[in-house]
């Protein structure tokens, strides 16, 4: 803010605006005066944002310096406790949960389950084998129905594919693998 911006504030203080309710602006100096108010209040207000982005980015900083150890030791604490969870899920595979009078420790196991790797060549594929029934009007794949009519077989050389109803690998899916998630609630 420059020294004219701060006279017209402080004049702007001096004859408050509220002090005279019936300000009118009826000639070009009215209207220059009003419009270097503005000038100066704009000015004013910038300043003010500027130093509130400041701080609020100083702030931020000084936020993220304290609590990033403090996040490393919850992680360190989270991977510990999956580790003795996932030892005992081992041991005895009931303990789904463990509690505590601090907190749970929850496992999740979900089956494999066929994935979509890549649209377009299941489509190509159902189309080419006459399974129309997957396949929307605007030929997008109907992934859920599809999904629920795959099987997932084992080949001779130990890997898992997807197979349709014909039997035949349907290209473009492949089968995500069992796995198993833990979830700390304190």
């Amino acid at each position: 803010m420059n020294a004219i911006e701060k006279y017209e504030l402080e004049e702007l203080e001096n004859n408050s605006v509220e002090e005279k309710p019936a300000f009118e602006i009826n000639n070009l100096d009215s209207l220059n005066w009003a419009f270097r108010k503005i000038s100066a209040l704009n000015a004013q207000k910038t300043e003010i944002e500027t130093l509130a982005a400041a701080e609020k980015q100083r702030i931020a900083e000084w936020e993220q310096k304290e609590t990033s150890s403090i996040k490393d030791s919850i992680s360190f604490f989270e991977a510990a406790i999956q580790k003795y969870h996932s030892e005992e899920l081992q041991a005895d595979p009931k303990k789904k949960t463990i509690t505590t009078p601090y907190g749970k420790s929850k496992s999740t196991t979900s089956k494999e389950q066929p994935e979509k790797l890549n649209e377009a060549a299941v489509l190509e594929h159902l189309k080419a084998n006459e399974l129309q029934q997957f396949v929307q009007v605007k030929e997008t794949l109907k992934w859920a129905d599809l999904k629920k009519s795959v099987s997932i077989v084992e080949l001779e050389n130990g890997s898992k594919q997807c197979v349709d109803e014909t039997g035949q690998i349907v290209p473009g899916v492949g089968v995500k693998p069992t796995t198993t998630t833990f979830k700390v609630e304190v």
